[in-house]
C-alpha cells in the first residue's frame, strides 16, 4: 500500500511554523455586501471553507489566522468572531468537518472481511491511512495540547470522531467469535486505539526517520495487541 507523503517532509521543522503576526494571508480582500437576515449560516459555511483551504494549502494550523480567513471571505475580523469564539474553535470546527467521513471509512474498510480479526486489522489500517492523508487535521484533533482544546470538545465529542464506539463493537465481535479471549472490550479497544494513534503520530511527527517498510511496521503495531489477547 502506498502511504501518503507529507508536504513538509523536505523542510526543517523550524521553517514550518509561522508566528501569528506573520501568518500567510489569502488573496486580496474582496468586497462583500452586507448579509441579509437569515444568511448567517451561509457566512459561517464560507468562513469554514476559507479556513479549510488555508489549512490544506499551508499544512500548518499556525498559518491560519483570523485576519487571513477574513480577507479570503471578504469580511472584517470581528465578523468571524460572531461565529467562532477564537481561532482554536474555528480550526477545530474545520477539522471536525474533515473527519466527518472518518467513521464511515473505517466501517467500509472493516466490512471487506467477514473474519472478525481481519476486519479489526482492516479498521486499524483505515484509521492510520486517513490520519496520514489528513495530517494537519489529525494533529489538531488528536495531538493538540489540552489547554488549546475548545471547551465545547467534550470526551463524547472526541470518542465520536475517533469512531471509538464502533471499535468497541468490533472487539466484542472478536471475543464473541472466540478469536480473542474474554475480557473488557473497552479496555482492549483503548489498546487498539493507542497502537493506531501511536504509529500515526510517529509517522506524522518524524517523517525523516529511516522507517523500514511502512506496511510491515503498521501491521506489526496493529497485530501486537491482538496477538497478546488470542486464546491460549
Amino acid at each position: 500500500m502506498d502511504w501518503p507523503r507529507h508536504p513538509w517532509e523536505s523542510s526543517p521543522v523550524s521553517e514550518q511554523r509561522l508566528p501569528e503576526e506573520e501568518t500567510i494571508s489569502a488573496a486580496p480582500r474582496r468586497q462583500r455586501r452586507r448579509a441579509r437576515r437569515g444568511e448567517g449560516a451561509a457566512l459561517r459555511e464560507e468562513i469554514l471553507q476559507a479556513a479549510e483551504r488555508l489549512l490544506i494549502e499551508t499544512g500548518d494550523q499556525e498559518a491560519v489566522s483570523i485576519r487571513a480567513v477574513a480577507e479570503a471571505v471578504g469580511v472584517t475580523s470581528p465578523s468571524i468572531y460572531l461565529h467562532f469564539a477564537d481561532k482554536n474553535e474555528l480550526v477545530f470546527a474545520v477539522c471536525e468537518r474533515g473527519f466527518a467521513r472518518f467513521d464511515a471509512l473505517q466501517e467500509e474498510a472493516a466490512a471487506r472481511s467477514d473474519d472478525p480479526l481481519e476486519s479489526l486489522l482492516l479498521r486499524g489500517r483505515a484509521y492510520i491511512k486517513f490520519g496520514l492523508e489528513n495530517p494537519e487535521q489529525y494533529r489538531v484533533l488528536f495531538m493538540t495540547k489540552p489547554s488549546r482544546t475548545p471547551d465545547s470538545w467534550t470526551p463524547d465529542t472526541i470518542a465520536g470522531i475517533s469512531a471509538f464506539g464502533h471499535l468497541v463493537e468490533a472487539v466484542q465481535r472478536c471475543m464473541d467469535s472466540g478469536a480473542l479471549r474474554p475480557g473488557d472490550p473497552v479496555v482492549f479497544a483503548i489498546g487498539c486505539w493507542s497502537s493506531a494513534h501511536g504509529i500515526t503520530s510517529l509517522l506524522l511527527s518524524h517523517p525523516q526517520f529511516p522507517w523500514p517498510d511502512r506496511d510491515a511496521v503498521i501491521d506489526h503495531i496493529l497485530l501486537a495487541p491482538i496477538d497478546g489477547l488470542r486464546p491460549k
